[in-house]
């Protein structure tokens, strides 16, 4: 086509949209459409799709589309003009918002959000990808353009590949035809129906359209023989309407056939009867069920297929009709369908014909919502839609949609975070997340996932889950499965802890008995024998302690024999430290750090004496202080944290696990080097497959210090989880 003869059919297609608009449009608007349609026609006009259109074309007919089947106003007319200006670079999205809105400007940038969701995957053609749809934005009207859009591919797909002809007649069948059942448009349902089937099913397709050619003339017959009893009748009742006869469309007959598993000549109601009242508005109910009478008091009906969705109308979709299988001349059975002019604009053009919002003030069901929906979507003004006001959809306010890397989708509940998205795919999974990344960039745990996103969860065989877990996570599913899986850990931990009593009680020659375990229970208050296991397994319970429990009287009579020995040789001497003083003990300078609670400076201690192995340094609050302070307070000696002015510090261990980061070691040196009261001695990171374990050494003055280093660094992105180890 020469650029004369485009320019040509330009301003033919821009007169058939402007007329198609006039309605709808000011002057204003006019002018702004023919704008865009110029500059359109300037940057891109002779530019042509994989299809071999002008892609001009394809645009001024979504517009049409957008206006004539959908009723849509001048924004969205704007916005299907310009709905692909990040391919044609017609215009920016900036010079937009500063000529003709913002409006329009977020209108065109959350449909091209929505046209960047990779929609290939068989899988994702289910029910939550069409909520997703819904829920990408907040404008409805994206919705609608984007099926304004795929009506017109669906007309143009003659000159594409079978495999691309098949893969858009499968989405059409999947995704976007059921959307428009759902929005109310059965027109354009219809429609992308029959173009689905005729590129997936051409044989049966044209087999069912050529019968229905060649019966056309004695169908057009039998319709109007049918129709002048009825006619007549309710010219007498009062009654002015509109009869209209009518085939089923040929993927509805299609249907038939294979639930009946019948030939085209056996589907009895190929054709349906459609009476529209004109005259009615305020009986609506009452005037449908008159015509019924007329209507079955002149033929006989089928009561079996009377559906009644005027009492009722279709929860799903809001529809309202009244339908009936009479039975005609030459017994011939006749669908009938029975409504008002109102209910008929609706079934024809679409819920989306009419917007007028309500708001609800209980809580509403999805169903609910969607209704409001298609009332919104309901009013006589098109305009209505254009507003502001009344556009935006709450259906899914409380809900996102995500998807795997594999294009996998799930629902969640808004503010769900990492971890509950981890748990959500599998237990396993969740257990051992440590982060995701999302957009290219890691994040933690505690990160809250947005709809939309796609997550890639990153696990670590060393991870596992803590009761903080508990204040990450927002669902109540996931905190029971973290609760389910804490339980286990206990569980394991309390079987490895049996297994290291049975061997301690091994050596030291002690039999495993009931006595033995109650008297360990008692010793360190523990309410169940399990309870007792499971301390000894995660270490809470240092496994040396027992022998001096279960051998009491030998230690106190050994005990008595050492405290009255003079202080020098009760100990090994060694060179002091000056970490640790004892009051009234200077002579003690034999100690060693308790495991099972590993203080540091700065923590509230004492002293414990052992039988042979010197004073064991504990915090007052460890697990095991009450039982030694009862059960030996002779043994006791108090300890100080020994200072030789400011400048006196102590080592501490941290082991840091977490998602890597590019500049995630410099923040963690940045902020160890920035605090006043914490040196490093050193720091080591490995990372594997994105995770990271660092151990850090640093030289502390107080445990306050230490503490507030500790919370400064689950700060950090990308940091899980930080352990004091030593």
């Amino acid at each position: 086509m020469k650029s004369k003869d485009i320019q040509d059919r330009i301003e033919i297609e821009r007169e058939k949209l402007l007329i198609a608009a006039k309605d709808v449009i000011t002057k204003k608007d006019e002018k702004e459409i023919n704008t865009i349609i110029n500059l359109i026609s300037e940057n891109c006009g002779e530019k042509r799709r994989k299809d071999g259109r002008y892609d001009i074309f394809h645009l001024m007919e979504v517009a049409k589309i957008a206006v004539e089947k959908i009723s849509l106003g001048p924004t969205s007319i704007k916005a299907a003009l310009l709905h692909n200006i990040k391919k044609n670079s017609a215009i920016s999205i900036d010079e937009v918002n500063k000529r003709f809105g913002k409006d329009l400007a977020d209108l065109i940038t959350d449909y091209q959000k929505m046209s960047d969701i990779y929609i290939e995957k068989p899988s994702l053609f289910s029910e939550n990808f069409r909520n997703f749809l819904l829920s990408i934005s907040d404008d409805i009207r994206v919705v609608l353009l984007r099926l304004a859009d795929r009506v017109d591919l669906m007309r143009n797909l003659d000159n594409d590949s079978r495999e691309i002809q098949l893969r858009y007649a499968d989405e059409t069948f999947h995704l976007y035809a059921p959307l428009a059942h759902r929005l109310g448009l059965y027109a354009l349902k219809t429609e992308l129906e029959e173009n689905a089937m005729r590129y997936s099913e051409p044989e049966m397709y044209y087999s069912i359209e050529h019968s229905l050619k060649e019966s056309i003339k004695e169908r057009e017959a039998y319709i109007k023989k049918f129709i002048a009893p009825i006619k007549d009748e309710l010219k007498e009742q009062g009654f002015q309407v509109t009869i209209k006869g009518r085939s089923k469309s040929i993927y509805s007959i299609w249907k038939k056939m294979q639930k009946q598993n019948v030939d085209f000549e056996q589907v009895y109601d190929v054709f349906a009867i459609r009476i529209i009242l004109d005259n009615t508005v305020v009986n609506e109910k009452a005037d449908c069920w008159n015509v019924y009478s007329i209507i079955t008091n002149t033929f006989e009906p089928n009561p079996k297929r009377l559906r009644d969705w005027i009492t009722t109308p279709k929860k799903s979709t809001g529809y309202e009709s009244l339908h009936t299988t009479v039975k005609g001349h030459n017994n011939k059975w006749i669908e009938v369908q029975i409504r008002t002019r109102r209910m008929d604009e609706v079934a024809e053009t679409g819920q989306a014909a009419h917007w007028k919002y309500k708001e609800g003030k209980k809580t509403e069901s999805n169903e609910e919502r969607m209704k409001r929906i298609r009332e919104i979507l309901e009013t006589e003004d098109a305009l209505q839609l254009e507003k502001g006001d009344g556009t935006k959809i709450d259906l899914y306010k409380d809900t996102i949609f995500v998807f795997t890397p594999n294009a996998d989708l799930y629902k969640m509940k808004a503010g769900s975070t990492v971890l509950d998205f981890a748990y959500r795919i599998h237990s396993n999974i969740g257990d051992t997340c440590i982060g995701a990344i999302i957009k290219g960039q890691n994040y933690s745990i505690k990160h809250k996932i947005n709809n939309g996103d796609t997550i890639k969860i990153l696990t670590s065989k060393k991870q596992s889950p803590s009761s903080a877990w508990l204040n990450i996570v927002t669902l109540n599913k996931t905190k029971a499965k973290i609760r389910k899986s804490i339980r286990a850990i206990e569980y394991k931990d309390a079987e490895m802890g049996k297994g290291m009593l049975l061997r301690k009680l091994g050596q030291l020659k002690i039999e495993f008995s009931d006595l033995i375990i109650q008297k360990l229970q008692k010793y360190f208050n523990c309410h169940l024998a399990i309870d007792l296991y499971q301390k000894i397994g995660s270490q809470q319970i240092d496994i040396g302690l027992i022998k001096n429990v279960l051998t009491e009287e030998e230690v106190v009579a050994e005990e008595k024999e050492i405290v009255n020995l003079p202080v020098e040789e009760q100990f090994l001497k060694r060179k002091s430290t000056g970490e640790i003083f004892f009051a009234g003990n200077d002579n003690i300078t034999d100690y060693q750090f308790a495991k099972c609670c590993r203080p540091v400076f700065g923590d509230s201690i004492f002293g414990f004496v052992t039988v042979g192995g010197g004073v064991k340094i504990h915090r007052n609050a460890c697990p095991n202080a009450q039982q030694l302070r009862e059960k030996y307070p002779y043994r006791i000696v108090e300890a100080n944290w020994y200072s030789k002015g400011e400048e006196s510090t102590y080592l501490s261990q941290l082991r840091l696990v977490g998602v890597d980061r590019l500049g995630l070691v410099k923040e963690i040196t940045d902020l160890v080097t920035n605090n006043l009261n914490v040196n490093i001695q050193s720091i080591s990171f490995g990372t594997t497959k994105g995770e990271f374990i660092g151990d850090l050494k640093v030289f502390v003055k107080e445990y306050a210090s230490l503490e507030m280093l500790i919370h400064e660094l689950l700060k950090i992105n990308g940091v899980n989880k930080v352990q004091k180890i030593k």
